[in-house]
């Protein structure tokens, strides 16, 4: 019997997605993957799709809604994935987030809020990695709001395939596919969906670069043509990172957790690679994935002696570019012994550990904890550093500083090996 229409499409979306996820195991292998499904018709093709994928490798697979409780219905479009997901026999989790205080810009809160909540959930699962349902079309409507705010390379190479945050492998095997084409896949498998009433919202940047994308199209700007201008900018960002890991390898050196550049061979490099290397020194040392805006970015380079910036510490001196953690980032910040520490330290004890480490935590040594640690010949960095560097504390007694202290029976190990490129 010659093959419907609908069984062609669904071919090809099942080819396409087994494509994309075979180059993702180019880089590690994917034995339980965790599925983030709204409802939408995106995240719920996703779900379908990954399920016939994952039967033929062996992957098992999680699924996980979040909802922001933000209007009427998220409750029970969580409930449909959940029946959906059991009906294909895959578990899942409802994750709840009820932290908007009505301040702040909603969406970017909501959106790191998902991101955190889907990252704890993966963690908890010891998940090799978390797929999402962005498509083609949202790269679209991401490269043309890059467009309007002015972006560079950077921020024009759009959404990236997968990355690395929150301390979780993110994937986005759709990137190729058009939102129309999954909706197409859906009702030929009778597959319900949800539509999120803010999808004819134009308050948002993103809707209105969606409507735009429909008066574009008669330059021949669409959807796909975008999505490929994205991939050619890949290209070229790929280009860039190779010629500023090159250089970094010359100017660069780490001193226990800060990044130190030669002042003035940084600044002979060309202005995008110089940029380029002190964004990703200042993204690894902040944990923040998000590269700082150009002109602050700029403001803080043009500063002579000591600036701030993304949770961070520059500082000039003696023909160096020192950038540190910033006190006030990591304040409050609190870890159990053994845990990261501001995702980037872990606080390890040199022999045997104590009878009490269940009483001991990780915390910023601060001015209080420096002010124990005598003498100061024996600190491994300057005063500002050491203020933001893991300490151990037993309620608010100071018991080690490693970057203070020698010989302490304690040793701090950065997470990181150098500057992140995939933050």
């Amino acid at each position: 019997m010659p093959l419907t229409r609908a069984d062609t499409g669904r071919n090809r979306l099942q080819n396409a997605f087994a494509a994309e996820m075979a180059r993702a195991y180019q880089n590690a292998p994917l034995r339980r993957l965790g599925l983030a499904v709204s409802g939408g018709g995106d995240s719920m093709a996703l779900m379908r799709l990954a399920q016939d994928w994952a039967t033929a490798q062996g992957c098992e697979l999680f699924v996980a809604t979040v909802d922001h409780g933000l209007r009427d219905g998220s409750a029970a479009e969580a409930a449909m994935v959940a029946r959906s997901a059991t009906a294909l026999g895959l578990p899942h989790q409802t994750l709840a987030w009820r932290g908007w205080d009505r301040r702040g810009n909603l969406q970017d809160m909501a959106r790191q809020a998902r991101k955190h909540l889907l990252a704890e959930w993966a963690q908890a699962n010891a998940l090799d990695g978390v797929a999402l349902g962005h498509t083609r079309d949202d790269q679209a409507e991401t490269l043309l709001m890059r467009l309007t705010r002015g972006s560079g390379v950077e921020g024009l190479t759009g959404i990236a395939a997968q990355d690395q945050s929150h301390g979780t492998r993110w994937l986005r095997p759709l990137l190729a596919m058009a939102r129309a084409e999954l909706r197409d896949y859906l009702r030929a498998l009778q597959q319900d969906w949800a539509e999120d009433p803010s999808n004819l919202d134009t308050g948002f940047d993103r809707i209105k670069a969606r409507q735009a994308l429909q008066h574009l199209a008669v330059l021949g700007l669409d959807a796909a043509r975008l999505a490929a201008t994205a991939e050619r900018m890949q290209a070229a960002r790929e280009s860039l990172d190779f010629l500023a890991d090159t250089q970094a390898q010359t100017i660069l050196t780490q001193d226990h957790g800060d990044f130190i550049f030669d002042a003035e061979a940084l600044a002979a490099l060309p202005r995008d690679t110089r940029t380029r290397l002190v964004a990703r020194a200042l993204q690894t040392i902040s944990g923040n994935p998000y590269r700082p805006r150009l002109d602050a970015l700029n403001a803080a380079l043009a500063c002579k002696t000591r600036a701030t910036l993304h949770g961070c510490i520059l500082t000039r001196s003696k023909g160096k570019l020192r950038i540190t953690r910033e006190y006030s980032a990591v304040a409050t910040l609190r870890a159990p012994l053994g845990a990261p520490w501001d995702g980037r330290w872990r606080v390890l004890p040199v022999t045997a550990p104590p009878d009490d480490m269940q009483n001991l935590h990780i915390a910023a040594l601060g001015p209080e904890g420096a002010d124990q640690c005598r003498p100061r010949s024996a600190w491994r960095l300057p005063y500002a550093s050491l203020l933001a560097s893991p300490a151990i504390w037993r309620d608010t007694t100071l018991v080690a500083a490693p970057l203070a202290m020698t010989a302490c029976g304690w040793q701090a190990k950065p997470c990181h090996d150098g500057l992140n490129a995939h933050i």
